[in-house]
C-alpha cells in the first residue's frame, strides 16, 4: 500500500490497483462462462418467483 502523509500528522493509505489486462479483439465467451451466466440468471427469476410468492 502507498501512504502518504497529511497536514497535521495524519496518514492516508490507499491500495495498490491490479494492472489492467487488454483482451484481444474476437475473443469470445466460453461456453461454460456463458451456461454460467444463463445459470445466474435463472437462479435469480427463481428467488424473485420465490419471494413474490411468499410476499
Amino acid at each position: 500500500m502507498q501512504v502518504t502523509q497529511e497536514d497535521g500528522g495524519r496518514l492516508n493509505a490507499f491500495a495498490k490497483e491490479p494492472r489492467m489486462e487488454l483482451i484481444e479483439q474476437g475473443t469470445g465467451t466460453s461456453a461454460s462462462s456463458r451456461a454460467l451466466l444463463i445459470g445466474g440468471a435463472l437462479l435469480v427469476a427463481v428467488l424473485l418467483a420465490v419471494a413474490a410468492g411468499i410476499s
